[in-house]
């Protein structure tokens, strides 16, 4: 008799920030020798993908080219500037108004689809963010697991009132940046937040793309019950979320989220490095600088985080990790500081945190930086960029692990200089993210996560 099939199928947006996790997953379960996997992605990351084989074959299905308005890097700058604003509302509203795009989900629904009624997936391991992969795998009826990159409260909160939530009431509300104890004034800027959410929905403009969103789901097929604002929640089999409930505000977390810590692959990643950790090796303390893939500094900000490394030379180093195209934006050669070291990509973010010569880490703090900073032990300076970094640099705030710009838009060098200043003096930022990193490292990450994954009962082989 032949083995009976359990075909896996992941499907993720190609950014950066949504793959990597499903990623690292995959290539466990390659190691572990399970068969029939597949991964639904973008064409970007087809050799992302093709290198996530450790094993056993992890079979790229492309989902066609990136779509502009569902990938941040590939937004003009004035899209840009809308989505990065510091304030939060404006921000959000600016999020939702440039990617609620329902034409832009058809082909990929389409092209997802057909792969379903090929490969006939016994489990959907589904990026949190990839709406019509959810919606797909509940109008199929396919049980699905949902991988969150963010603290649990990201998905468990409603963004509008009324609605559904698995916080409590009062709770911050996504993308706020508002902390848990609130004075009258940040609690009526929370009621306003989900308020102002719903209103922006009742506008004619939205409302338009609210009915064309419903034709398009109706051509679709789409379940009724997938258009509910949990859906991919409460249709979960389970939620796997990269982070540990200490990590965020105090609520009942419901039994099917498994907080699992960050999602670490085996280190190093990248042993060849080009002589990188040599350099970090040959150093006492350095700060790493690394804002992701979708900041977009200015040539003024660009030269006060230079000036800010001049002023750190004598105690500290910094390597800098600066796309090529944003380097055109540094003083000229000759003038820059010798404690600094900048790289365009480095092979392995995690190799460089995980090296003992960081002792800070400079970071946007979007899902995975911040998570795999503390995961590592080392403290964060923050500048926020956009949606949930402002939530998680709040929280690392209030959990004595880093500290958050004044004006992150600005990048005032006294401000940034004595930030890191008081981080990398302070044993007790150290202390308090050594004491996370413990927490994150015994969650168990993908490790832990691929057992729970072939726990499930899609996947019981008898």
């Amino acid at each position: 008799m032949g083995s009976i099939r359990r075909p896996i199928l992941f499907v993720s947006y190609a950014e950066s920030g949504l793959l990597n996790p499903l990623l690292v997953l995959a290539e466990e379960l390659s190691r572990r020798g399970v068969e029939d996997l597949w991964f639904a992605a973008d064409e970007k990351a087809r050799d992302d993908i093709a290198a996530a084989k450790a094993g056993t074959a992890v079979e790229f299905a492309s989902l066609g080219e990136v779509v502009s308005r569902m990938s941040a890097v590939t937004w003009d700058d004035r899209t840009y500037r809308e989505v990065t604003q510091r304030s939060r509302f404006k921000a959000h509203r600016a999020v939702i108004k440039h990617s609620f795009a329902p034409e832009s989900r058809v082909e990929k629904y389409r092209r997802l689809e057909a792969l379903v009624d090929e490969v006939k997936p016994a489990l959907m391991v589904i990026e949190s963010m990839c709406q019509f992969g959810h919606e797909l795998a509940i109008t199929k009826r396919i049980p699905f697991v949902l991988g969150v990159p963010f603290v649990p409260s990201n998905v468990l909160t409603s963004h509008v009132p009324f609605a559904r939530s698995y916080t409590p009431r009062g709770f911050p509300v996504p993308h706020s940046g508002l902390p848990l104890e609130m004075s009258l004034t940040q609690r009526i800027a929370n009621q306003l937040f989900r308020l102002r959410t719903l209103g922006m929905f009742m506008t004619s403009s939205m409302r338009k793309v609210v009915e064309e969103d419903n034709r398009i789901r109706a051509e679709l097929g789409i379940a009724p019950e997938a258009r509910q604002m949990m859906a991919r929640i409460d249709h979960a089999e389970m939620v796997l979320c990269y982070s540990v409930p200490e990590l965020d505000y105090p609520f009942p977390v419901p039994e099917k989220v498994r907080l699992v810590g960050a999602m670490v692959p085996p280190l190093p990643q990248a042993p060849d490095d080009g002589g990188l950790s040599g350099w970090l090796s040959a150093r006492d303390s350095v700060v790493y600088m690394g804002f992701g893939t979708i900041t977009r500094l200015t040539r003024e900000q660009v030269g006060a985080l230079v000036e800010v490394t001049r002023r750190l030379a004598g105690r500290h180093s910094v390597l800098w990790k600066l796309p090529e195209e944003q380097q055109e934006l540094l003083p000229a050669p000759e003038t820059l500081p010798d404690n600094l070291r900048i790289e365009s990509w480095v092979l392995s973010q995690l190799d460089v945190l995980a090296h003992p010569s960081v002792k800070v880490f400079f970071t946007h703090a979007g899902g995975n930086g911040y998570h795999e900073g503390l995961y590592f032990g080392k403290p964060l300076v923050v500048r926020p960029l956009w949606v949930d970094c402002d939530d998680q640099a709040v929280r690392g705030q209030d959990f004595g692990v880093s500290l958050t710009l004044d004006r992150p838009e600005t990048v005032d060098p006294d401000d940034v200089f004595g930030k890191l200043t008081r981080v990398l003096d302070d044993d007790s930022f150290r202390e308090r993210a050594e004491h996370f990193g413990e927490l994150l490292r015994a969650a168990g990450g993908r490790r832990a996560a691929a057992d729970l994954l072939l726990g499930l009962p899609a996947l019981a082989t008898h």
